[in-house]
């Protein structure tokens, strides 16, 4: 397809796609001569991706730049390609802290890791914004005095581990490669506020099954 063609099926402006083009967002398409290239539907796949994470994700330019390179880089294996590119997405304040609430926080979550034999998550350790976080958010709630105990975690995680399962069962219908990193990062964008929502949602559902509605 044209220029004209990917720009009328993505929805997005001419202008745009020339912006992303020169931002190395969106690959080039095969030149067919000096003024007009050719794309097809890995362009609009990919365009449409890009507007889902500047748009909907807030994500700067500069950091789907970041993501995108991951996507595309198949020197690495899927675990890799797959953490690198999600943990190049803005993440929670990493701020942990060096006082006793950290302390115990590093403690709960090495407990829990321990508890559900989630080896690999320990062997990555806080080179991920991902434990980075979590260690924060117990850290927090410990210095709140809304402490989570191990116990209180578990059921928690092993939930999580069900979605986890469920999240890599969807991604492997879709064909390997670059589709599958595209698919896992609109997950990340997208799908933590639908997780969030449907958390929130079944939290109401549960209050007034147990409390009413009045």
């Amino acid at each position: 397809m044209r220029l004209g063609e990917l720009s009328e099926r993505s929805g997005v402006s001419i202008a745009t796609i020339k912006y992303y083009l020169r931002e190395r967002l969106l690959p080039p398409g095969r030149r067919v001569t000096a003024t007009q290239a050719e794309y097809d539907e890995s362009h609009l796949r990919r365009l449409r991706l890009v507007r889902a994470m500047i748009q909907v994700g807030r994500v700067p330019v500069a950091t789907a730049r970041e993501v995108l390179g991951h996507v595309d880089d198949e020197s690495l294996g899927l675990t890799m390609r797959l953490g690198a590119a999600t943990w190049a997405l803005p993440q929670p304040t990493d701020e942990v802290g060096d006082d006793a609430a950290a302390a115990a926080a590093r403690g709960t979550l090495d407990a829990l890791l321990t508890e559900l034999g989630w080896d690999t998550a320990r062997e990555i350790g806080e080179l991920s914004p991902v434990h980075r976080a979590l260690v924060t958010a117990i850290a927090t709630l410990n210095r709140l005095g809304f402490p989570l105990s191990l116990d209180e975690l578990v059921p928690y995680a092993r939930h999580m581990g069900e979605v986890a399962a469920h999240d890599l069962d969807l991604l492997e219908t879709r064909p390997p490669g670059s589709e599958q990193v595209e698919a896992a990062v609109a997950s990340a964008v997208l799908y933590d506020p639908l997780l969030l929502g449907l958390r929130r949602l079944a939290q109401e559902v549960e209050s007034a099954r147990r409390y009413g509605i009045s």
